[in-house]
């Protein structure tokens, strides 16, 4: 656990009593605050007070008047699409706002430090797609070479609920623009930006609202060391604020669409080859092609992303390689989860949103597709272009029929459940196909996330391989 610093004595209040904001709870207090808390759901507040806590109705007339922050879950909406009305009170009092990400970096460095020899280190990673990826390729090279390490954030462990660092250790966090947009402090040693698409729209008001609250990773707490893909203008527009020129290695370039090239810092992949260039010289480069748990170009960016990373710690190219082939991938993300009478069965329940299920798309040929759920605005559109592997969908959910007039002439069937889609893909896959779960919608009409999601394909698929 981080005790949480500056606030012995005071009264913090913490809304949303989920993961991370119990965590928080118990950080505040381990570091002498008094912690207030609150949550609309029955069960929650009972969680709390399994735990020793009181819950407090922050809600009630006069209960900002001696507190020193508001500390808010991820989830809760502080602007948009509305504030709730709790955070919107504290507002109005003058209390500050904050998250658990703000008071981790407050509150992570310490007096232990000054005995350490090398100082720990803090690599936060965001954007639309791939940033649990990239976390998790970064944290797996590290332990590869039995370098301290831990992974938290929006994968792993909360923030505050990580151990107190060791010598030399690095702590690698995937944040969400949920996450960035209300921390009060972003301070990491490297920052990394994957890339941009459209999601979460009603939650910042639009898209460039959605940058902004990733932006603030990089602008806030000015990183030493800057990673950003550019294969969209939001990312070059970017790397060009952070960046004093063109000799600026500060920033690393990263590009999965086209070769890099100048005096700087660039890491690029083109038909699956990453290759690291710098002062104009290349001096490092990885075939990703025979690397499983990381097909497609979509992971060849995240590839590009955590070598880049690596590489700023001093990590030597040949390392990186060695720990990228013993990479076995996430859960959910492009996960293949069968192999039988020459069909792959792959998971890929987090493409939740059409960029990420048309790089999905992308990486197989010979696809049995499964979408569907609930889709998001703008439909399929931007996702039509990259259907050419596709022989058949079959679609689930909500959006089935919203997807099947998308699809036009495309094959297709509405199955509605996964227990139909899986069945009737297995029966018609032959030898070379993909079954390939990428829904390009959320999941929560039939599950309660996309874990929950990716869980039952793969189950529907064991069994139906029995």
């Amino acid at each position: 656990m981080i005790p949480v610093q500056g606030f012995e004595g005071k009264k913090v209040a913490v809304l949303g009593l989920g993961r991370s904001g119990l965590a928080t709870a118990q950080a505040l207090e381990a570091g002498g605050a008094i912690p207030l808390l609150w949550d609309d759901s029955p069960e929650a507040r009972a969680n709390a007070e399994a735990m020793d806590f009181t819950p407090v109705d922050l809600g009630r007339d006069g209960v900002w008047d001696d507190v020193a922050s508001l500390i808010v879950s991820p989830g809760i909406a502080h602007l948009y699409p509305t504030p709730n009305k709790i955070i919107a009170n504290a507002m109005r009092a003058g209390v500050p706002v904050d998250n658990d990400i703000g008071l981790f970096f407050r509150s992570f460095a310490s007096h232990e430090w000054d005995d350490f020899d090398t100082t720990p280190r803090v690599i936060a990673v965001t954007g639309s797609n791939g940033k649990s990826t990239t976390s998790a390729l970064i944290h797996h090279c590290l332990e590869h070479v039995k370098r301290p390490s831990q992974l938290a954030g929006n994968i792993g462990r909360g923030v505050l609920d990580i151990d107190p660092a060791h010598d030399g250790e690095v702590i690698v966090l995937e944040l969400s623009s949920y996450q960035t947009d209300l921390a009060r402090a972003l301070t990491p040693d490297i920052a990394v930006f994957t890339n941009l698409s459209m999601d979460h729209l009603d939650r910042h008001a639009g898209l460039g609202g959605y940058f902004a609250a990733k932006r603030r990773l990089f602008a806030e707490g000015g990183p030493d060391r800057a990673v950003i893909g550019v294969d969209e203008d939001e990312g070059l527009y970017l790397s060009n604020q952070l960046s004093e020129g063109p000799t600026d290695d500060r920033v690393i370039k990263i590009s999965v669409e086209r070769k890099l090239s100048g005096p700087g810092w660039y890491v690029f992949a083109r038909k699956g080859f990453l290759s690291e260039y710098r002062k104009g010289r290349q001096v490092g480069s990885i075939d990703l092609r025979p690397i499983k748990g990381l097909p497609g170009s979509h992971n060849h960016q995240n590839a590009c992303a955590a070598y880049a990373a690596l590489r700023s710690l001093g990590l030597a190219p040949r390392v990186i390689e060695q720990g990228f082939m013993s990479f076995a991938g996430l859960p959910h993300r492009s996960q293949i989860v069968a192999e039988a009478n020459g069909v792959t069965y792959v998971n890929d329940s987090k493409a939740t949103n059409v960029d990420a299920a048309a790089k999905a798309l992308q990486a197989f040929k010979n696809i049995r597709w499964i979408a569907g759920g609930i889709g998001k605005d703008g439909g399929l559109g931007d996702l039509l272009p990259h259907v050419g592997s596709v022989k058949k969908a079959y679609l689930i959910g909500h959006s089935a029929r919203d997807f099947a007039l998308e699809l036009g002439d495309m094959p297709h069937e509405i199955c509605e459940t996964m227990n139909h889609a899986v069945a009737s893909a297995k029966q018609d896959a032959q030898e070379g196909d993909t079954v390939l779960l990428a829904p390009a919608a959320a999941s929560f009409d039939q599950y309660p996330n996309f874990e929950k999601r990716g869980e039952d394909f793969t189950n529907e698929v064991l069994d139906a391989l029995e």
